[in-house]
C-alpha cells in the first residue's frame, strides 16, 4: 500500500531466533540517480537491481514525462533511452513525486537549467517539507520557482533559458542539495562548483564520472570542493545497483536485539558516506561482521552478518558521522533502547525536516513504550534499559514516514509487549518487501484485521 492509501495499522510481536538470508532491495539513492542520469545521457542505459519502491517508480514516471523512454524487461532489467543533457521536453502534466524528497529535489535540479516549465507536487508529507534549500541555489543559475508559503509544494519551476554556472557552499550537509546543484550544472556553460563543509554521500559524483562527466573532488580548508564542467555528452551505462544499506539496517538491527538471532544480509553497499550506522553499532558492541568484501560498479560492497548482541552499551555518536547515517537514526534509537545506558546523538538537526520530524516521532513513541528520551533542537539521547527490559505495549504514530513505521516494527520484536503503528502503508515507498522479508526470518508482524 502507498502513503496515499487507507491507513494500515500494524503490530509487531516479540520473537526469538530470527535467522536466514535477508535479500534487501536495491539502493534507493543510486536507483533515483540511475534513472535521472540515464534520462540525461544519449543512448540506452541498462539498470539491474533497481529498487522498485514507490519513490523510485515515481521518478521513472517523471523521467518519462520529460521525454525519456523507460521500460522494464521481464527479467527485471530497466532500460532507459535518454534524451541528452538539455534535451528534456516540457511535461504535459503535474509531476507527482509521492513521498520522495530525493526524487523531487534531484529532478528539480536536472530540469532547472533547461528552458522549460514544470509543476511538482507530492503527498501530504512531501508537501510539508522545505524546498527553498534547493530552489535558492537553483535561482543562482537563473531558474525561478513559485510555490506555497515557506517554499513548499505544490511548486512550479521555470527553467533558466540562459543558465550561468554557479559557485555554491551548502548551508547544511545535504546530498540532495549538492546533487540538485550538480545536476543543474550539467546544462550550464563553464564550471559549477559545490563546496561542502561536511562531506555527504557521494553517489552523484561517482555516477556522474561513470557517465562521462568531467568532475573532480578535493578536500580543502573550505571543505570538500566539487567541480563539474558543464554541457558534457553523457554516455549511457550498464549499472548494477548495490543493495540499500538504509534498508539493510532493519533486518540487521532486528537481529542484534532479538534473542538467538543470526541473519545474513548479502551484497550491501558500504560506501563510506553511507555506512555510519554499522560503524556505530559495532562501537556499541554489536556482533556485526563484514564478509566477502568486494567492489561492484565502483562501490564497496560486502555481506553483513548480524547476530544477537545482549550486551550492547550506550555510546556518544560523533556528530560528524551524522551525514553518513542520517536516515538510520530512527532504527538506531530502537536499538539504543535495548543498550545499557544512554546513547547520545548530536548534530542531527536535519532529522527535524525529513518525511516527518523524526526526532519527535521516535521520542514520542519510545516514551510511550517506557523509554526515557531527552531531546534538543539538534540532539537527542535515548536512555537504554538493557536487553529484555523494554516494556513496549504502545501504539505509535508513523506520521506518513516509512522509516518511523519500520523502526517501531523492529522495536516490537524484542519488547515485553507488542508494539503497534497506526499506519504501516508508507513502508512501500522504500521497502515494498519489508513484511514478507522479515516474516521469512521469523518476525511476527500482523495487520489490524489479523487475529
Amino acid at each position: 500500500m502507498s502513503a496515499h492509501a487507507t491507513p494500515t495499522p500494524m503490530t509487531s510481536h516479540r520473537v526469538t531466533g530470527l535467522s536466514g538470508i535477508a535479500d534487501v532491495p536495491g539502493d534507493k539513492s543510486i536507483s533515483h540517480r540511475s534513472l535521472i542520469l540515464g534520462a540525461m545521457a544519449v543512448g540506452e542505459t541498462r539498470v539491474t537491481g533497481l529498487l522498485e519502491g514507490e519513490d523510485v517508480l515515481d521518478t521513472a514516471k517523471a523521467m518519462r514525462a520529460f521525454g525519456a523512454e523507460i521500460t522494464r524487461e521481464q527479467d527485471g532489467t530497466w532500460v532507459v533511452h535518454g534524451v541528452g543533457v538539455g534535451g528534456f521536453a516540457e511535461p504535459d502534466q503535474v509531476i507527482d513525486c509521492g513521498n520522495s524528497g530525493t526524487g523531487v529535489r534531484l529532478i528539480m535540479g536536472a530540469m532547472a537549467t533547461s528552458p522549460i516549465t514544470a509543476a511538482f507536487t507530492g503527498d501530504a508529507s512531501l508537501n510539508s517539507r522545505p524546498m527553498a534549500r534547493v530552489t535558492d541555489p537553483l535561482a543562482l543559475f537563473g531558474a525561478q520557482s513559485f510555490g506555497r508559503s515557506g517554499g513548499r509544494l505544490p511548486m512550479t519551476i521555470v527553467g533558466a533559458a540562459d543558465p550561468v554556472p554557479v559557485r555554491y557552499t551548502t548551508p547544511v550537509p545535504s546530498a540532495q542539495v549538492k546533487s540538485a546543484v550538480l545536476l543543474a550544472g550539467l546544462n550550464a556553460p563553464g564550471q559549477t562548483v559545490v563546496i561542502e563543509r561536511e562531506a555527504t554521500r557521494d553517489h552523484s559524483e561517482r555516477m556522474l564520472a561513470g557517465f562521462g562527466a568531467e568532475i573532480t573532488s578535493e578536500d580543502t580548508n573550505e571543505g570538500r570542493v566539487i567541480t563539474l564542467t558543464g554541457q558534457p555528452e553523457l554516455r549511457p551505462q550498464t549499472i548494477a545497483v548495490p543493495r540499500d544499506p538504509s534498508s539493510a539496517a532493519f533486518p540487521v538491527c532486528a537481529a542484534l536485539i532479538t534473542e538467538g538471532s543470526d541473519v545474513l544480509v548479502p551484497g550491501i553497499g558500504l560506501n563510506p558516506t553511507r555506512s555510519g550506522l554499522f560503524t556505530t553499532l559495532r562501537e556499541m558492541g554489536a556482533d556485526l561482521t563484514y564478509e566477502n568484501e568486494r567492489l561492484e560498479g565502483g562501490e564497496p560492497v560486502a555481506d553483513l552478518r548480524a547476530r544477537f548482541s545482549p550486551d550492547l552499551k550506550g555510546i556518544e555518536v560523533p556528530p560528524h558521522r551524522a551525514a553518513s547515517m542520517i536516515d538510520e537514526y530512527p532504527v538506531l534509537s530502537a536499538v539504543a533502547a535495548f543498550a545499557d545506558g544512554p546513547t547520545h546523538m548530536p548534530g542531527v538537526k536535519e532529522l527535524r525536516v525529513k518525511e516527518s520530524d523524526r526526532i519527535d516521532a521516535m521520542a514520542t513513541g519510545l516514551r510511550a513504550c517506557g523509554i526515557t528520551v531527552d531531546e534538543g533542537e539538534d540532539w537527542w539521547t535515548v536512555h537504554g534499559l538493557g536487553h529484555g527490559n523494554v516494556p513496549g505495549g504502545a501504539t505509535c504514530a508513523a506520521r506518513l514516514d516509512h522509516r518511523i513505521a519500520m523502526s517501531f516494527m523492529v522495536l516490537g520484536m524484542a519488547t515485553q509487549n507488542p508494539v503497534s503503528v497506526d499506519d504501516g502503508s508508507p513502508i512501500a515507498t522504500s521497502f515494498p518487501i519489508f513484511e514478507p522479508l522479515m516474516a521469512s526470518l521469523g518476525a511476527d508482524l500482523r495487520h489490524a484485521s489479523a487475529s
